[in-house]
This record gives structure tokens, sequence and C-alpha cells, in this order.
């Protein structure tokens, strides 16, 4: 265990590998050893601040409420539940064995009070923290967890170049390249402009090269850039705006796939590459926007920034947001030049607004673009963690998950590319995309893996809280809904509570995430694959409910595709029952 003396003393933290247990069982050790793994130097963007990514995103609210976390994680009984608030452990309850062994609510404020002002007021009072999606829901696995999701939007990004369309109105899927879970389209040939290293913009340059594209990755942090040429997320960087053009066109008429980091402020670069003509086709961002705090503007150094913030956060927010209305229109005028430009969930569109430009929201979010038929089918992201902290157990996952899917062509090519190509953070871990009906097959298999001798010890299963039916975000996942049902909360909040009725080990529940206060609600579930009959039987209820509410929330929004799904599978949809 930790020392509880100093920080310094605690640090650095790793979780436990091997089979030997430090709780007494392992639904228990799960949420102990993920809640250190969050925390693992080769996660955490400032573990001594528990901070793991997105600038403020926190696995516990302070130290003290940590080494409290860890004591109780490791007495807990197997009919007994702590519950979390915004980072600090606040009670223990007697519940029974098909309850979370954990709850955790984070961030969570009344809608008139939901604001950064506010938020970090009573953040300063100790009152709270920020828990992003999965820092403060203990299922972070490194850049891997967004690497994949990120590598489905530019392979539909590459399918909408290739075939002309991605989605219809009603979440369709159009063109003639096969189904969607079949071989689509490339980005060979093409040059994707975009920004941000951190701990989610890091998964873009790969993200793009698995797609066959040539990528320019712009950030202001030297040491984000040389992380990701140290983790093979990024192939190499740039010495000037003139040299990362040069390189990128050179790539793309071979079509050789290339990533390239360029030091710099993205509100600089990006109108420059548009004075020089650049020949970019596509173009996003994954800055740290949601936060203006954690957004550097131009004229402020790297050196500066932090001080800069806590001195005059009002000021820094106004900087920030004017560096954002710049930066947001050279993108639209990117897109006026004829490129492909979308916002990628970072809210930067509005921040850009509230710094002055009148269109910022004249390019769409990701997920109306190109996720949205996915969602219809229940299909988002399945990510599972080996708690042996042996590479061999997920590469025994690795091949079950090819085996039960033998004919979903994306998933074989992102499986093969992975293992290959990603270096895992922490304990190994591996994520996919899986669609209702199928994400219940893989876990009942895991658990079955346990229990034979397969794989060393259990195997956590969790998601992002980016999915098709756990999320209320207008500004990203339900951004544009055909209903118009964009802000309405109440799925998230049904999507926790069936999570905790069906057995998941920890059940979350969110405010803020990647788009910041006030701009979404989304929830969070983790169950254990331990090898025994009672978890098999909670894994089948988790993993098909949690992504049915996916299909049920589209089936309600009019989507034709999820009534579809939802008649294939018998999902049961009252009103269509009379």
């Amino acid at each position: 265990m930790v020392s509880t003396s100093s920080t310094n003393e605690r640090l650095p933290i790793h979780a436990a590998h091997g089979t030997e247990l430090t709780a007494r069982s392992w639904q228990t050790e799960a949420p102990l050893r993920m809640l250190m793994n969050n925390l693992d130097p080769d996660n955490a963007e400032r573990p001594e601040d528990l901070v793991v990514y997105g600038g403020t995103g926190k696995a516990a609210r302070s130290w003290e409420a940590y080494d409290a976390l860890v004591r109780t994680l490791t007495t807990l009984a197997d009919d007994e539940t702590m519950l979390v608030q915004s980072g600090k452990p606040v009670g223990v309850m007697r519940t029974h064995e098909w309850a979370p062994r954990v709850l955790i609510a984070n961030s969570n404020l009344v809608g008139d009070w939901a604001d950064w002002e506010e938020f970090r007021r009573l953040e300063d009072l100790g009152l709270t923290m920020y828990g992003q999606m999965t820092a403060g829901s203990w299922i972070y696995i490194g850049t891997q967890g967004i690497l994949q999701g990120t590598f489905e939007t530019f392979a539909a990004v590459a399918d909408k170049i290739s075939t002309g369309s991605i989605t219809g109105e009603r979440g369709s899927i159009t063109g003639e390249r096969g189904s969607i879970t079949g071989e689509r389209g490339t980005l060979a040939g093409t040059i994707t402009l975009t920004a941000g290293l951190g701990g989610m913009g890091g998964a873009q340059p790969l993200a793009v090269t698995m797609n066959d594209g040539v990528v320019i990755c712009v950030d202001v942090d030297q040491t984000r850039i040389t992380r990701r040429l140290e983790h093979r997320y990024l192939d190499e960087q740039a010495e000037s705006v003139e040299d990362a053009v040069a390189r990128a066109v050179a790539a793309r008429d071979e079509r050789r796939p290339l990533s390239i980091g360029l030091l710099g402020n993205a509100a600089a670069i990006f109108p420059r590459l548009l004075e020089l003509g650049a020949p970019i086709d596509i173009v996003t961002d994954q800055t740290s926007a949601h936060d203006p705090l954690s957004y550097l503007p131009v004229g402020v150094s790297v050196a500066d920034w932090a001080d800069h913030a806590a001195r005059d956060p009002e000021g820094f927010t106004k900087q920030a947001q004017a560096s954002m209305a710049v930066h947001v229109r050279a993108m639209v005028e990117f897109q006026d030049r004829g490129a492909e430009v979308f916002d990628y969930g970072n809210s930067i569109r509005d921040e850009a607004r509230k710094g002055g430009y009148d269109r910022a929201f004249e390019f769409p979010g990701f997920v109306p673009a190109y996720i949205r038929p996915l969602f219809c089918e229940g299909r988002g992201p399945f990510r599972w963690a080996a708690l042996s902290g042996d590479p061999a157990d997920i590469a025994a996952t690795d091949r079950a998950i090819l085996e039960l899917f033998p004919d979903n062509q994306r998933l074989h090519k992102w499986i093969t590319m992975a293992q290959e190509r990603v270096q895992f953070q922490g304990l190994p871990a591996r994520i996919c995309w899986l669609g209702y009906g199928e994400r219940h097959l893989a876990g009942l298999k895991f658990n079955e893996m346990v229990a034979n001798g397969e794989l060393r010890a259990p195997i956590v299963i969790g998601r992002d809280h980016l999915d098709c039916g756990s999320v209320a975000s207008p500004y990203r996942e339900t951004e544009s809904m055909l209903d118009g049902s964009d802000a309405i909360a109440d799925w998230a909040v049904l999507n926790a509570l069936v999570n905790t009725a069906s057995g998941a080990t920890w059940v979350s529940f969110h405010h803020g995430g990647g788009v910041g206060m006030g701009r979404s609600l989304h929830a969070g579930q983790v169950c254990v694959a331990d090898g025994t009959a009672l978890a098999a039987e909670k894994i089948e209820r988790v993993l098909t409910n949690d992504p049915g509410m996916g299909v049920i929330r589209h089936v309600d929004a009019g989507y034709d595709r999820a009534a579809e799904v939802a008649a294939e599978h018998g999902v049961r949809i009252p009103m269509a029952e009379g």
C-alpha cells in the first residue's frame, strides 16, 4: 500500500500485478487496481496533482481522499457499497452481492449553478473535483482508450471521402462500399490538420496513419510532442510550418502514411497555413478547449501559463476565447476552401462564439457528421484491462475477439494494427467498438477464459462514457438529434440506473466531461470478469442492457436504423407494442 505521510512518498503509483489479492475479493481488487492505474505515471498527466488527463480530470479529490479510497477498497465486503462524492469516499452502505461495489458521482451541480466560475469556487473550497469521463471513474487506459474511437471517426471520414456520404437523416449509411463493419474508405492521398497532443488528442496522429493518411499535429508544449514520439503515436517532428507542409505533401504524393508534430500555437499556425495555401483536406482540433484555462492564448508562454491562469482566471479566459475565435475562424475558412472540417468534441465552437466569432457553428460535430449510425446499432467503445499485468492475457483476449467476430473486417484491421503499434500504458489493455448483441458475448468469453485458466487473472471490462446511450451532450454525442432532444438528460440518468440494477461492479455519473461545465451529463459502468457463475450472470445483463440504452434512445428519437436493430434483436419498445 502507499504511504500516507507525504505526496512524494506516495509516488510513483503503480497498480499491483499478478494474482495475489490486496483487497477481500476480485470485485474490490479491480477498482483498487484501476484507481491506481489511472495515476500510474505512464497514464497520468500530473500524478502529483492527481490529474489523469484533460488538464483538470482527476482520479481523487485530494491525497487524503485517495488514501481513504485505497483503505476502504481493501476492506470492503462483497455485500457493501462505497459511495464516492466527487473523488472523496463519503460512506459505506450494506447492500447485496448484485449491487455495485462502488457508486461514483463527480462534478454534478444544479443547473443554474453549473458553470466554470461556480465550479471553481466550490473546488477551491475542497467540495468537488472535475472527473472528466474516465479519470474520475477509474477506467482510463492511456491514449489507447481514445485511439480506437479516433480510428473509427477517421475511418468514417475516409468513408465519406470515398463514397460521398456517410449518414442519412434517419441514421442510415449510404454508399456502395459494403456494410458498416466491412472494409471501406481510406485516407491515403490526403492531409489532415489538427491540434492537441495531450491525453485525448495524442491519439490523433496514430489514428490518421492507421487509416493510411498524412497528418500535421500542432501543440504548444514540446513535452507532449516528445511523449508522443517516444510512445510511437507520432512519427516525426517538423522544424517549421514550411517544413511540415513539405514533409506532408511528399508523403501524400507517395500515398505514404505519416504523422508530423509541429510546435506552436494553433491559433497562429492554422491561419499561417491558410496564408501559405497549404493543401489541407481535413481539419479538426482536440486541444483542451472545453476549459479555457487549459487552452493557451496567443501571446502567453508555456512557462507562464499556469501562473497567468491562476492570477487572473477571468482575464485569461477572455484571452483564450479570443484565440479560439481566431483558431476556429481558420477552420471555417479551410471549409470554405473545400476541406472536410469537424469539431472533435471539445466545445471549441462555443468558446469561439463567446470570443466573438459568429460563424463558429458552421461546421458540425463529429457525432452527427460520422458516428450516429453506429450509435443507432448500439455500437460503441468496449474496453478491457488485464488485472494480471501480463500482456499475454491481452494477446489471448485479442485472439478471442477475432474468433468471435470473424466477419468484421474493420475490427480485424484495428486489432491487428493495435497489436503492432500500440504501446501499453500501465496495466495492459485493449479497446474495440462492439454493438448491441456483441458486447455480452465478448464479456462472457473473457469470463470463461478466466474460469478455465486461459488468463492469469480476472479482466476488467468497461468503456468510455462517450457511448451510444450514456450521454446527454448537445455539442457532442447528442448534437442535432432528429427529434430535437439534444439536451434531454434523462437518458444518461437511466443508463446509470439500469447498469446499477443489472449488476455492474462500479457505476459512475458525471457532469462536464470533455466539453466542460454546463454542457453534458454522462454515465459509466465497469464489470469484472472473475470467472465465477455470478460474474457471468451480471456480465450478460450489463453488457446487453448498457448498449441497449443506445438502441432505445435512438428509436425514441426517430432513427429508422435503431428501430430495425430493436426489431432484429427483440429489444422491447413499449410505445411500439400497442
